[in-house]
């Protein structure tokens, strides 16, 4: 394997000109084949109909049938060579005008060949460097660029499509240095000579600049890993079989991938264990459940059409089923057909979680100078780089299965701009930027403090002091998740009426006053069946309910420090949310006519997370703890109150 290579300067360009880096020549007909690929499928389903009925029919229009599906053949292949032909044509004008310049103080994208497009990206402004590749684009060593900025959902990603994994380390190592630098010059650590240095033509990359010295965790010594925590680069520690795989895709890099290039220093790296691949794959997967619903949607409508095509007839199968259904040969008749139904959501389930797995082989999470990194995926690969001044927030998320298995996923807010068109074809299934950046999908807890010590120290001295929410809170909470938004009360009503108007219907028909027919007798029958099963599955959800009210009340708490404010959620699900002080655009206390009798607020702090922003929220916090609160959060405050 060649050794990194380091960031070379830019070409030296004509006196006044700036450097154009044209994107990599597989723009052009790597797209193409794509392209084709595509119009061949469209084509042979548009005629698909044309050749069976020239072979059904043995001719066309007098043609005998060889000729006829020569011509159709002929004709299908002309329409591909045109579409594609254009296709071609197309991508050979645009990429001749897109190219990016790397300037003193702006990255700059130009595309379009009738309609001009220049994108100005301040270095200042940039949010995240993400880059993806399908697997074609790996095979070939390319990828896309993406570029974030601080512009949230009103902006979109810049889209740099079709460089090499070469460029793309280059450009993003670039992109970060020139950051850097700017931000040093405008503190005042850099001269200004330096500074007329960086600015001049734009021909030379910018003199990297090291990044400033993190300071490690309490009891770590710097630049290396806490205690047991993943071992620094180069080191197999937290591996699992995927990532064999992995790291053979890194050898080979592709055709056009080119020499590794030298981004930085990284001081903290993880992955994923075999146990923890297993269960990401397990709780990521939901194609079962959405096959299993579709299964009895499906069901159902064949019924219904039964009934419909075969009028008397189904009444009578009806009847003889509802016999048969109480002899001893049905059990063996459902035992043949839910067996095999569970053993193929089963298999479906298994596949869908292996999938997820791929999805997420090769996982890597680490520290490179002031910025993270996570990158994930065997076949599509997705790289995903931020700025460390742009979290907004870290999230401990524990769902219901995570709780009970004493796990939990972590991730990283940032703000993040819609994505472009490109983008959107190239995204990884299982990235959910609602979710910003995760870390770790499937982590113990315990281990929890020492990935956050290694990959972002900078949020070491969270606030412990937590306060809890009101002890009015829980009877508050009883009521509005077991009754106001609980599923089982209202699911308890809709049994409720579903079963008075059966009866009603039920007595109509005893009375004479109503006329029913042997299938309007067994969907009465089976309406009375399933009125049964919703008050049973009521009476599960108010349960579900009621304790997770309790939960929550027991376990929701929120504290702030000096720098800090973290919230938790609790419940049969638990969200534990910690941002800086400075990243809260606005909070708020507000509080309904039940709440102000009760003596509670509502905690609302906004940040910039996600797109179009986040907001955290905390209900029934006692009133002289939420007026803290707004005392510590207004500028110029009460910053020492609090733990």
């Amino acid at each position: 394997m060649e050794a990194p290579m380091q960031p070379q300067p830019a070409p030296q360009p004509a006196e006044g000109e700036p450097v154009k880096h044209h994107v990599h020549h597989s723009y052009m007909w790597l797209e193409s084949i794509r392209t084709l690929v595509v119009v061949a499928l469209a084509v042979l389903v548009t005629n698909f109909s044309t050749i069976v009925g020239v072979i059904a029919d043995g001719g066309l229009d007098g043609l005998p049938t060889g000729l006829a599906l020569a011509l159709v053949a002929g004709g299908s292949l002309l329409a591909i060579l045109v579409v594609v032909g254009i296709v071609v044509a197309m991508r050979v004008v645009s990429y001749k005008h897109l190219y990016f310049i790397v300037g003193p103080e702006e990255f700059t994208l130009c595309s379009g060949v009738f309609s001009k497009k220049r994108v100005h990206v301040p270095y200042q402004r940039v949010q995240s460097i993400d880059q993806r590749a399908t697997l074609l684009q790996r095979i070939f060593g390319v990828c896309t660029v993406l570029i974030d900025t601080a512009g949230g959902a009103s902006n979109k990603a810049i889209t740099v499509p079709y460089v090499t994994k070469q460029q793309a380390e280059w450009l993003r190592a670039e992109l970060y240095n020139r950051k850097n630098h700017l931000a040093a010059v405008a503190a005042g650590a850099v001269g200004s000579a330096a500074a007329g240095a960086a600015v001049g033509s734009g021909a030379v990359a910018a003199p990297p600049v090291a990044s400033p010295a993190v300071a490690p965790a309490p009891g770590i010594a710097a630049g290396a890993a806490a205690p047991g925590a993943p071992a620094p680069v180069g080191q197999p520690a937290f591996g699992n079989v995927l990532d064999i795989g992995s790291q053979a895709w890194d050898e080979v890099g592709g055709l056009f991938a080119g020499a590794d290039v030298d981004t930085g220093r990284v001081t903290y790296e993880y992955g994923l264990t075999n146990k923890e691949l297993f269960l990401t794959g397990l709780s990521g997967s939901t194609s079962a459940g959405l096959i299993l619903l579709g299964l009895i949607v499906g069901l159902l409508q064949l019924v219904g059409n039964a009934f419909e095509l075969f009028g008397d007839a189904a009444n009578s199968v009806v009847a003889s089923a509802v016999s048969y259904a109480t002899s001893q040969a049905m059990g063996a008749v459902v035992g043949l057909v839910v067996v095999p139904f569970i053993v193929v959501l089963l298999v479906l389930w298994l596949l869908s979680a292996l999938g997820t797995c791929v999805s997420y082989g090769g996982f890597k999470a680490r520290r490179r100078d002031n910025r993270i990194e996570v990158e994930y995926g065997l076949l599509k690969h997705s790289f995903q780089g931020l700025a460390v001044d742009r979290v907004q927030s870290v999230s401990i998320n524990q769902t219901f299965i995570r709780r009970l298995l004493g796990y939990c996923e972590i991730s990283l807010g940032k703000i993040d701009a819609a994505e472009g068109e490109s983008a959107n074809n190239n995204q990884n299934a299982n990235e959910l930027l609602n979710k910003g950046l995760v870390v770790h999908p499937f982590v113990k807890v315990s281990r929890v403090p020492e990935i956050l010590a290694g990959l972002i120290p900078e949020f070491a001295d969270l606030p412990q002091d937590a306060k809890p929410v009101a002890k009015v809170a829980l009877r508050r909470a009883l009521i509005r998740r077991g009754i106001v938004q609980g599923g089982g009360f209202w699911c308890a009503v809709v049994a409720a009426i579903l079963t008075a108007v059966l009866a009603a219907v039920g007595a109509a028909a005893e009375s004479g006053a109503l006329y029913l027919e042997s299938d309007d007798l067994f969907l009465l029958s089976m309406g009375s069946v399933a009125a049964m099963g919703l008050f049973v599955w009521a009476a599960i959800l108010f349960v579900i309910d009621i304790i997770g009210a309790v939960l929550w009340a027991r376990e929701s708490s929120f504290a702030f420090n000096r720098r800090f404010m973290q919230v938790s959620n609790g419940g049969l699900s638990r969200t534990t949310v910690s941002f800086p002080r400075q990243k809260i655009q606005f909070g708020c206390a507000r509080s309904n006519p039940l709440q102000r009798r009760a003596g509670t607020r509502t905690l609302l702090a906004t940040t910039a997370a996600g797109q179009g922003g986040t907001t955290t929220t905390l209900v029934d916090v006692p009133a002289e703890d939420a007026a803290a609160w707004l005392d510590w959060l207004k500028p110029g405050g009460n910053q020492a109150c609090g733990s």
